[in-house]
């Protein structure tokens, strides 16, 4: 069995302390390593803790000074551990960017190799992140593992509550969608994250803070047994409220069996009825919202 460990940090950082959040984080992921997970992932913009940004011009400039540059000392720490522990990390941070800067998620591989950046498309826009870049695109990499190559994409937050988001992700041969998260997490968000998996026959994987209540979790996509077509419990782990680290077990070799053979995800869709999603037109009634940013 190939199986992908995904290690789940649910821990709370130390606000806008860069220097605190380095350290504790280089810690976490030294604790996944020893766990034997394969990838460490963390919550949202974990470099800042998701701290808000201040709506008073002279500090908002300080809030956003603390972006850096993908070779920045911070960033770098972490891949030097990626390869002295062999391990993956998906890492959150403030990424220095023209005008403002982006929601970002860096995937190291275990050698010290970013392998893909991705920006928060779906920003919200209602708070601080309105002050952000959004990013335009949702890529997708090939990551070496200790078990062989594996396919992962990330989506940020919100924007797992968009169908879209984790559509095109497997549409863009995403197996694995990693996803950092800072929000209560529902009854309903967790259903609606469990649904991302099952719709698209891959897996999922979120870190959220415990001080937005916790309940990181998984699911790998495989909603029926291959033995008989009975329903299946994918979820895979769900954690509590508080600190720890969970361990998030994908057994690649199944979910690809499972993919090439159920019938979800691209096997029966019909696109050519869909043109009304792509369009890019303006929200409509009762939709209208002013900061809005299509």
């Amino acid at each position: 069995m190939s199986t992908l460990s995904i290690a789940l940090i649910q821990s709370d950082g130390c606000g806008t302390d860069t220097g605190a959040n380095l350290r504790r984080g280089l810690a976490a992921c030294r604790k996944a390593a020893d766990l034997g997970a394969d990838l460490a992932l963390f919550p949202e913009l974990w470099q800042i803790a998701y701290t808000d940004c201040p709506a008073d011009p002279a500090r908002r400039g300080s809030w956003t000074g603390r972006a850096i540059d993908p070779g920045h000392p911070w960033l770098e720490a972490f891949r030097d551990l990626a390869r002295h522990a062999d391990i993956a990390i998906a890492v959150t941070y403030l990424q220095r960017w023209p005008v403002a800067p982006r929601n970002a998620a860096t995937v190291i591989d275990r050698h010290g190799q970013d392998v893909l950046t991705y920006a928060k498309v779906h920003t919200c826009d209602w708070v601080f992140e309105k002050w952000l870049t959004p990013g335009d695109a949702f890529p997708v990499a090939e990551l070496d593992t200790r078990h062989g190559p594996v396919r992962v994409g990330v989506m940020i937050c919100f924007d797992r509550e968009f169908p879209e988001s984790a559509r095109v992700l497997m549409l863009n041969g995403a197996e694995v969608i990693l996803t950092p998260n800072a929000c209560p997490l529902t009854d309903d968000r967790v259903a609606q994250f469990r649904a991302r998996a099952f719709e698209n026959m891959l897996a999922v994987a979120m870190a959220n803070y415990p001080r937005f209540g916790g309940r990181s979790c998984a699911f790998d996509g495989m909603a029926f047994s291959r033995a008989d077509g009975s329903p299946r419990d994918h979820c895979l782990v769900e954690a509590g409220p508080g600190e720890e680290i969970r361990l998030a077990r994908i057994d690649l070799d199944a979910l690809r069996s499972y993919r090439h053979a159920e019938s979800l995800a691209d096997a029966y869709r019909k696109p050519r009825s869909y043109a009304r999603i792509a369009a890019a037109s303006p929200p409509q009634r009762p939709f209208l919202r002013p900061g809005s940013r299509r």
